[in-house]
């Protein structure tokens, strides 16, 4: 059975069963406290914890994960042993409240045995020491022998994390034979020989963190059969490197090597490092993933720079990583048809990566000569040469600094393990703990700017949506009359609230009010009562489908069950629905000009202005944001029709409309089509034609990150007052230029060729000045050296008479000091070439006093000086003359 045809097999048989079958959500999942969609139950935490209401009792999916990142990282085990990858099929049934472990167990094992066709009796079981309910239904009710069930403890408990659902947990292990390890089962045998190709897990509790479990109300079933080691035992393989999906990869590993895959232990290893890392490679970036310095980003680029050291170590050369993930798209992309779309750009993101960290290994290289420069000295080299004396510092003389290994890691991209190897061969170690506390100092600061882990929602707002269902959002009309007040909570002081101790969080039936999300802010606006109001500042939602109005209480306030008016402020809706409909006309706009690889990674719609980020890899020049602006500006003078409904993921799918990885959709989704030619998932609010939006000006573009940019835009009556302002700043200039508004532009040129001009004059001017105070300044010469403070004379006037009082008979040094008007300080020293003394001597430590220094080579007779500091100009002059005269 190859993978095409298990993944199938197991979908047909749960679907069978009445689950639905979903398709693999991203890899970036909706939990903000993953990097990575690590499980197959990820996508479906809020069901387990009873947060949000799932569609259906019974699912079934084929889910791709990666684990490769925080807690959930097998990074360090690619490759050394036979069931590690970074990059994974999960195949899982799972179960919301609907059947346990009596249908659970027994389906389990029916699909293993009769559809699989596994031997029974090459079939092991293990259990939770507390868990005899699962023991005795594999016993009595399937018929595995008591002598092949095994109690585990830790081994078999899951948990998604110090808080979430967890619970027991039973696994089926394949027995692969006597020359794979000792027998035992999986509790005492080898790890190898015993496989472990299924996991149920019963979900029954909720951790809140600090120890204690909580009986979830519906218990749920979530099973993870890993389909790689699946894949390894079906097709009679030992290791699941040798599976139908990884061949191909090792094979063009093996073309790259130029060498035979299982002759070389450490060579494999970097093989299977090719295979597993261009397969992650390739998920990620086609879902949106790009090489970056922080979270998911920095993740990808480990791994790819990972796989290119292992190319770097054999000698390859050349880029390698292109021709990796391309046998990904050929292997993968049957069954996840974005690869295919996306192959090119994937080829094109990578080939980028690796190029610059080959450039990054040769220059990481250097820095490590010259660091280790001083290590190599004549003790270091030559330990018997080292005296009594040097021994308790020899030990420090060869160990590279921790700091230094950090940075070369951190800023250089340069990876320890490769530091390490190198310092090796030159006799040499590294201060390793020195390294993992500068390391553990980086954590530390990136566990601070994150968020915390997953958290159980208020029960307060769980037990409204229970009783009441979710909020009605009435989105087209600025106000609902009447609306009934479920819920008033007063919200507590803290950091974001202090000093607003009248603050309410209001809940309502039925609002207008829309809740912030995808970029779009929440709206503001009045509910009114009997007998007081609520100003409404903010609206979020507190969970999925339940609004929260956030507002300050104004008379006596207004109480759960009571009918009120919610009323939001049409004004600013209206400009915010503009800055929406603005930002997809915007998002297809960049995607013409800059290629279909341009992808939002957020956005905020706010009624002053649109903030778009997007993914692209290289800067945005003016002419393209013209152009971008242009494109826009086309589409929305068209005032073509905006359609804004609901709709089945399959249809939106099915019409083109674009969906963005990372973001939770389900299966109703809202599909903006913006005008003929943008098509895009989206729940806020907008225009009802594109001409509405009135006319879109680009306001800024910069980077936000390595391959992300940052556009910021205005439209409607925003984009008027801008040029208004812009017109007004024009007529103030031609006022003061005495022109027309379009005669600014040869004015201002007028005017600073006439600057020129004057200032051309004024240094002449200063010069012949200067050169009439020669004969003045030698006379005042004291054992033929002159020292004077020349005021604010400029630079090139100020060494033009050094250099004319030099010229006088009988003077052997000149040293002059201005603080030119332009700012800043001027030294020059002249002295005699025929003399014994050196201008740059003279200058050397008076041009420390003022905050400067000198860039003289050799020992001209005439050195100019600069610094910051006109007020140590006395200072240094006093300096210049002791060292002209010795006292």
């Amino acid at each position: 059975m190859r993978a095409g045809e298990l993944r199938d097999a197991f979908s047909s048989f749960w679907a069978e069963r009445g689950h639905e079958v979903r398709a693999s959500a991203s890899l970036i999942p909706h939990e903000s406290s993953l990097l990575f969609t690590v499980a197959g139950m990820v996508p479906f935490m809020p069901y387990f914890l009873g947060s949000e209401v799932p569609p259906t009792r019974r699912m079934v999916t084929i889910q791709k994960c990666v684990r490769a990142g925080g807690k959930h990282n097998d990074l360090d085990d690619i490759g050394r042993t036979n069931r590690h990858f970074t990059f994974f099929e999960m195949m899982g049934n799972f179960s919301f409240g609907d059947y346990f472990k009596a249908e659970a167990i027994p389906w389990a094992w029916e699909f293993v045995t009769d559809v699989l066709g596994l031997e029974r009796d090459k079939l092991w079981v293990t259990v939770h020491v507390s868990d005899d309910e699962a023991a005795e239904i594999w016993q009595t009710k399937v018929g595995v022998p008591a002598e092949r069930i095994q109690r585990l403890d830790k081994d078999n408990w899951w948990a998604a994390g110090d808080v979430g659902p967890c619970g027991p947990c039973s696994e089926i292990f394949y027995d692969i034979g006597p020359d794979h390890g000792p027998d035992g089962g999986p509790a005492h045998g080898g790890e190898d020989r015993f496989v472990e190709i299924w996991n149920l897990v019963f979900m029954q509790f909720a951790a809140d963190g600090t120890g204690e479990m909580t009986p979830l109300d519906a218990p749920g079933i979530d099973t993870g059969a890993g389909l790689e080691r699946i894949l390894a035992v079906l097709q009679g393989v030992p290791a699941a490197w040798d599976i139908d999906l990884f061949a191909p990869l090792l094979a063009e590993a093996e073309r790259i090597c130029s060498k035979t895959y299982g002759t070389d232990p450490e060579t494999d290893v970097s093989m299977r490092i090719f295979a597993d890392h261009a397969r992650t490679t390739a998920m990620l970036i086609s879902d949106g993933v790009f090489p970056s310095n922080e979270d998911r980003g920095y993740v990808l680029r480990r791994i790819i720079r990972r796989a290119v050291r292992h190319a770097w170590v054999l000698g390859v050369d050349e880029v390698v990583m292109p021709r990796l993930v391309d046998i990904v798209v050929d292997v993968m992309g049957d069954h996840y048809t974005d690869l295919i779309a996306n192959r090119q750009f994937i080829a094109d993101v990578v080939a980028r990566e690796e190029e610059r960290f080959r450039t990054t290994l040769a220059t990481g290289q250097k820095i490590l000569d010259e660091a280790t420069a001083g290590l190599e000295g004549a003790d270091a080299a030559n330990p018997e040469s080292a005296s009594p004396e040097s021994a308790n510092t020899e030990a420090a003389d060869t160990v590279l600094d921790g700091e230094v290994a950090f940075l070369l890691h951190d800023t250089h991209g340069f990876p320890v393990e490769v530091t390490e190897e190198i310092l090796t061969e030159r006799g040499l170690s590294l201060d390793r703990d020195g390294f993992e506390a500068a390391m553990e100092r980086q954590r530390e600061r990136a566990r601070a700017g994150r968020s915390g882990g997953p958290t159980f929602a208020d029960e307060r707002y769980r037990e409204i949506l229970a009783q009441f269902g979710p909020t009605q959002f009435v989105r087209d009309t600025p106000a609902v009359s009447p609306a009934r007040v479920l819920a008033v909570f007063e919200i507590a002081q803290d950091d974001e609230h202090d000093g607003d101790d009248d603050l309410v969080e209001v809940f309502l039936d039925r609002t207008p009010f829309y809740a912030e999300s995808g970029g779009q802010i929440g709206d503001v606006g009045t509910i009114s009562g009997t007998d007081g109001s609520i100003e409404v500042l903010d609206c979020t939602y507190a969970l999925a489908d339940l609004h929260r109005h956030i507002g300050r209480v104004h008379g006596e306030g207004i109480e759960a069950g009571s009918l009120v008016s919610a009323e939001i402020d049409d004004g600013r809706r209206a400009a915010i629905r503009r800055n929406h409909t603005g930002t997809h006309i915007l998002h297809w706009a960049l995607r013409e000009v800059l290629g279909d690889h341009v992808k939002q990674a957020g956005s905020l719609v706010a009624p002053d202005r649109l903030r778009f980020d997007f993914s692209h890899y290289e800067g945005v020049d003016r002419a393209q944001l013209r152009e971008i602006e242009r494109v826009a500006n086309a589409e929305i003078i068209t005032n073509g029709r905006c359609r804004h409904y609901e709709t089945s993921m399959n249809h939106a799918q099915a019409i083109g409309a674009i969906a963005f990885f990372g973001d939770k959709y389900g299966d109703v989704v809202r599909v903006l089509e913006a005008g003929e030619h943008s098509t895009e998932l989206c729940g806020g609010t907008h225009v009802a034609a594109l001409g509405d939006i009135g006319h879109l000006r680009i306001v800024s573009e910069s980077s936000i990150g390595s391959n992300m940019r940052r556009i910021e835009a205005v439209t409607g009556l925003a984009t008027v007052e801008r040029l208004a302002d812009a017109e007004d700043t024009l007529d103030s200039l031609a006022e003061m230029l005495n022109a027309q508004p379009d005669e600014i532009a040869s004015a201002v040129q007028r005017r600073l060729d006439e600057t020129k001009e004057l200032r051309r004059q004024v240094r002449d001017l200063q010069r012949t000045m200067a050169s009439s105070r020669a004969a003045e300044l030698a006379a005042t010469a004291e054992d033929g050296v002159v020292v004077a403070d020349l005021g604010d004379l400029e630079r090139d006037a100020l060494r033009d008479l050094a250099a004319s009082v030099r010229d006088h008979g009988g003077i052997r040094a000149v040293v002059l000091a201005s603080a030119p008007a332009a700012g800043g300080v001027a030294l020059v020293a002249a002295v005699d070439p025929a003399g014994d003394l050196s201008a740059g001597d003279l200058l050397r430590d008076a041009a420390r006093t003022v905050g400067g220094g000198f860039g003289a080579k050799g020992d001209p007779p005439l050195v100019v000086a600069g610094g910051r500091n006109p007020d140590g100009i006395g200072d240094a002059l006093a300096q210049a003359r002791v060292a002209a005269l010795g006292a």
